[in-house]
């Protein structure tokens, strides 16, 4: 069976010790690191530093598969601002200069590849930003000139950044999101043509973020085969009726009654994760299943522990044969 994993992103205010302990007595086998707080630090992360995260986490009986650099990845292509200083490093963020933040988050990154071989995974999960998410309505009107441009700008910025990642071994994950260059099934490929099908780059695959918005998340999964490097766990709601804050949030906060949309803990909200499984199944994928646990209404230790034993019971391996194969002659 797949092994189960969880992100530890939503988990960075634990010391990485508090967390491994909590996460082995839920059952997980492992887990996926964040770079951020002490869980995963690319300025540390030498031969001996990442011994020693191995070491911290197998005298939990854990493994780790991948790593994750979600932060410093989305300040690549972004339009930069004040935002952005509160989720990369100081030494990312330096004087504030949008070229140079975007400069040294791309140096980052392939630093973060060269940390990932030292840690011996073989997957960086991440963002990309873009710089024309701010165009996503249309108006005032965007020429296909401005979309070209940036996705121009993407490939730009990140086919260095990926040459490095396939000198390495290592593959970079992009989990298709709202605010990256690639946000539904049409973007996706879009950014795979930019790249010319660039071989260090996929998609680390999430439900939860094409499901609101009405994408087919199980064609996701077939569209993109051969391009699924990692897959997360984590469920979302929708209303079935109208509601007073659509598709786009309405600038209300997580868990406002008012909006049509929310993360939930797995199994509590309208994601099939049997076909998911199946799909999986079907493409031959056999990495992790990362429980990304968020639900704004449910104590967070309750939701981890839940999740990690829907997805247990959710998992099962594909057939080896066909069903009527016992009545061949």
């Amino acid at each position: 069976m797949r092994p189960v994993t969880m992100f530890t992103g939503q988990w960075a205010d634990l010391k990485l010790d508090v967390l491994a302990k909590k996460a082995a007595s839920w059952g997980y086998d492992g887990l996926e690191l964040a770079c951020w707080g002490d869980h995963f630090e690319i300025d540390k992360a030498d031969a001996k530093y990442c011994a020693a995260k191995r070491k911290q986490l197998e005298k939990q009986g854990l493994k780790v598969y991948s790593i994750s650099a979600h932060l410093v990845g989305q300040a690549v292509c972004d339009k930069i601002d004040e935002r952005h200083k509160s989720i990369v490093p100081a030494y990312i963020w330096g004087d504030g200069n949008p070229e140079g933040v975007r400069k040294r988050a791309a140096d980052e990154m392939i630093r973060t590849a060269k940390a990932a071989k030292n840690l011996g995974v073989k997957i960086v999960n991440g963002f990309t930003g873009s710089s024309i998410w701010h165009m996503l309505y249309s108006f005032p009107p965007a020429t296909s000139d401005m979309i070209d441009n940036g996705y121009k700008d993407f490939a730009g910025r990140w086919s260095p950044i990926l040459d490095e990642f396939q000198k390495l071994g290592v593959k970079f994950a992009l989990e298709v999101h709202p605010t990256e260059i690639a946000f539904d099934i049409a973007s996706a490929e879009r950014a795979l043509r930019a790249l010319d099908n660039h071989p260090a780059f996929g998609f680390n695959f999430d439900p939860s973020h094409l499901a609101y918005q009405g994408v087919d998340y199980v064609k996701f999964i077939h569209r993109f085969s051969d391009r699924i490097f990692h897959c997360h766990m984590k469920d979302v709601g929708w209303s079935k009726v109208p509601v007073e804050a659509g598709v786009f949030g309405g600038h209300t906060d997580f868990g406002d009654q008012r909006r049509y949309w929310d993360f939930r803990s797995l199994g509590r909200g309208n994601i099939n994760f049997e076909e998911i499984i199946r799909a999986l199944n079907r493409i031959g994928y056999e990495g992790p299943l990362s429980v990304e646990w968020e639900d704004s209404g449910m104590d967070r230790e309750h939701g981890a522990a839940e999740a990690c034993a829907f997805v247990r019971r959710l998992d099962f391996k594909p057939s080896s044969r066909k069903f009527d194969a016992a009545f061949d002659k």
